[in-house]
C-alpha cells in the first residue's frame, strides 16, 4: 500500500499544480475587471504549509515506518476523494472568481449557489478534511496533527479574516467593466 499512498500524494501534488494554473488564469480575469488582491502577506505561509503537508506525508511514512491500517486508511482515502470533489465543486461554482489568492472584483455580488448555499467557506472545509485524511491514509498522525494545528491558525488568524474584509469591501463598491470603469 506504500506505493498507492505515494501515488495518492503525487496525484494531490499534480492537482495543486492544476489549481495554480486555474488560479493564474482567474487572477488575470479578475485584474482585468479591476480586481483587488488582499492578504498577500500570509500567502507564502500557505504555500509552504501545503507543500510541507505533501512532503511530510512522504517523509513520515518512511522515517517512522508508518503502516497502512485498513480500518483507518480506506475511510481516509474516501475522505481525500470527497475533499477533492468538494474543492472542485467550489472551483466550478465560483468560476473565474475562484483563486488561491484573495482577489475580488469590486461590486460583484457574493456567490450563494453550490456549496456556498450552506457554507460561507466550503473550500476551507475541503482543505481541513484533506489535511487530516491524506496523512492518515498511511497513519502519518504527526503530519495530520501538525498540519491541522498550523492550518487552523493560518485560516482563523489570517486567511479567513483577510477574505472577509476583502469581500465586505468589494460588495460595497460599484462593479467595474474590463477597462476598470464603473457602469453608467
Amino acid at each position: 500500500m506504500l506505493l498507492v499512498f505515494q501515488l495518492i500524494v503525487a496525484a494531490t501534488a499534480l492537482e495543486r499544480l492544476l489549481e495554480l494554473v486555474v488560479s493564474a488564469r482567474n487572477a488575470r480575469w479578475a485584474f482585468a475587471r479591476g480586481g483587488i488582491e488582499s492578504g498577500r502577506g500570509h500567502f507564502p505561509a500557505m504555500v509552504a504549509l501545503h507543500t510541507g503537508l505533501l512532503v511530510a506525508c512522504l517523509v513520515e511514512v518512511q522515517v517512522a515506518d508508518r503502516p497502512f491500517l485498513p480500518w483507518l486508511g480506506w475511510p481516509a482515502i474516501a475522505l481525500v476523494v470527497a475533499s477533492q470533489a468538494l474543492r472542485w465543486w467550489c472551483i466550478g461554482t465560483l468560476g473565474h472568481r475562484w483563486n488561491t489568492r484573495v482577489i475580488v472584483v469590486p461590486g460583484m455580488p457574493l456567490v450563494a449557489r453550490g456549496p456556498y448555499r450552506w457554507l460561507r467557506h466550503p473550500n476551507y472545509v475541503a482543505v481541513v478534511v484533506e489535511g487530516i485524511a491524506l496523512p492518515l491514509v498511511h497513519s502519518c498522525w504527526v503530519t495530520a496533527l501538525v498540519f491541522t494545528v498550523l492550518n487552523a491558525v493560518l485560516l482563523a488568524r489570517f486567511r479567513i479574516p483577510a477574505e472577509e474584509r476583502a469581500l465586505a469591501a468589494a460588495t460595497a463598491a460599484p462593479a467595474r467593466d474590463a477597462t476598470g470603469a464603473a457602469p453608467a
